[in-house]
């Protein structure tokens, strides 16, 4: 078997994994969650009205603070969304499996042996800082 057929089944195991199910899930019962889109809506409008009000030679200090304000309210209501909560627990528990994923691909790609390859959560990303991988 080839390379990209391994890739391919790779990516047929990952979409049985049980965090990957788990994620789509509680996805979907955020996305029909009324009360979190609402949110999320008013979200960005206040976003947006901060960019405009702030792009404005002009700007209104008092006004900018009071849209940061409430957008900062509107943001901490979609945070503690029941809906929201399941969606990034589970979205965290994915992503280690992805990250172990990549990290033993990308460290068997510059010579690691694959059997002991694996992610290291103290890596930040940066090898100009980086001692080694595993």
């Amino acid at each position: 078997m080839d390379t990209i057929s391994l890739a391919r089944e790779l990516g047929k195991a990952i979409q049985q994994e049980e965090a990957y199910i788990k994620l789509h899930q509680v996805q979907a019962q955020a996305d029909a969650d009324a009360d979190l889109q609402n949110l999320i809506g008013q979200f960005n409008i206040k976003r947006l009205s901060i960019n405009e009000e702030a792009s404005k030679k002009e700007r209104d200090q008092e006004k900018l603070t009071k849209l940061n304000t409430e957008m900062r309210e509107v943001y901490s209501q979609i945070m503690s969304n029941e809906n929201m909560v399941a969606y990034n627990t589970a979205k965290t528990e994915f992503d280690k499996i992805i990250n172990r994923v990549n990290a033993i691909i990308s460290q068997s790609a510059e010579g690691a042996d694959p059997e002991t390859a694996d992610f290291d959560e103290n890596c930040t990303g940066s090898c100009s800082t980086c001692g080694g991988c595993g």
